[in-house]
């Protein structure tokens, strides 16, 4: 038995955030689907003739069509997992050289190791979506794309020839993809863009015409949603200080990241604290009512 606990919709597919208690019956489905353990028990999955163990230290992928099942628990154990069931015709319009192929998917394995971005997005994803009073449109869209040109930057393109893979994404421009690593690397409001346009090879004003065609924001902008998403996952799963939390980010002063804060989220960094209702991963969760489905149609397939 599954419960989904909260569920958001768009272009790009659906995500789910689900409790699971006991197993589920082998099944196929029409997307691609990626699965992530936010916390609780372990889960095995059979896909096809494989087995695999899910853990917080794994990604999951299971591909179109393809049939699976999820084993039951011992001992009623729960667990919570980030599933996204990402549409193949979305997938081939944005990528179309990496998913030309919509049924057979582009994955090399099925289950790998976890990076530490994809564990971070993930996680504030989760967190985000289970503080939904303070979640926009706009950056749960920001933390897809995220998640999705990561996972396709760590477990398809770097294991390929990159360049015919990325060919009629608007992501193709490999000048940017560097930029977008750089500002991940360090989401710090004092990152100087123009030292990041040098180091990719572009002038000021075309690397910022670029980006903006690329991603659909500034690299101002962008920096600032992964400032967000390292400020939620900060504050929601540790007890580190707001004071800290602001340093790291790299404002002069608390107030100016109070203010920040609340200008991106709608709550003050002390107020999304007080009402997170995820913290810490823990051992097992209690079920939460799913929200109704969230349309992210904003999400634009690229052209």
């Amino acid at each position: 038995m599954s419960s989904a606990l909260r569920m958001f919709e768009g272009r790009f597919g659906r995500i789910v955030l689900t409790e699971t208690v006991s197993g589920q019956e082998p099944h196929l489905h029409a997307e691609h689907q990626l699965i992530l353990k936010y916390d609780g028990a372990d889960i095995r999955y059979h896909i096809i003739e494989e087995t695999a163990l899910l853990t917080r230290n794994e990604i999951l992928f299971v591909k179109a069509n393809r049939l699976h099942e999820r084993m039951a628990h011992e001992a009623n154990e729960h667990s919570r997992v980030l599933v996204m069931n990402i549409s193949t015709e979305w997938l081939s319009l944005t990528f179309p050289a990496m998913f030309r192929n919509a049924d057979a998917g582009p994955y090399p394995r099925t289950l790998d190791a976890v990076t530490s971005h994809i564990r971070k997005v993930a996680d504030a994803m989760v967190i985000d979506m289970m503080n939904d009073r303070f979640l926009s449109a706009d950056r749960l869209e920001f933390m897809v794309q995220e998640l999705i040109l990561s996972i396709i930057d760590s477990y398809i393109a770097k294991r390929r020839s990159t360049s015919p893979m990325w060919r009629g994404s608007k992501f193709a421009d490999s000048r940017i993809r560097r930029a977008i690593a750089l500002l991940r690397a360090r989401p710090n409001k004092d990152v100087n863009m123009d030292d990041i346009a040098t180091q990719v090879g572009l002038s000021r004003s075309r690397f910022y015409d670029l980006f903006q065609m690329c991603t659909g924001r500034s690299p101002r902008e962008y920096l600032d949603m992964l400032c967000v998403e390292t400020a939620i996952t900060r504050l929601s799963t540790s007890d580190t200080k707001i004071a800290d939390v602001s340093a790291e980010l790299g404002f002069s002063a608390q107030s100016n990241f109070t203010r920040f804060f609340l200008n991106q989220v709608g709550a003050s960094p002390s107020e999304y604290r007080r009402f997170s209702s995820v913290g810490r991963p823990s051992a097992a969760a209690s079920p939460k009512p799913a929200s109704a489905p969230f349309d992210l149609g904003s999400l634009e397939p690229a052209k």
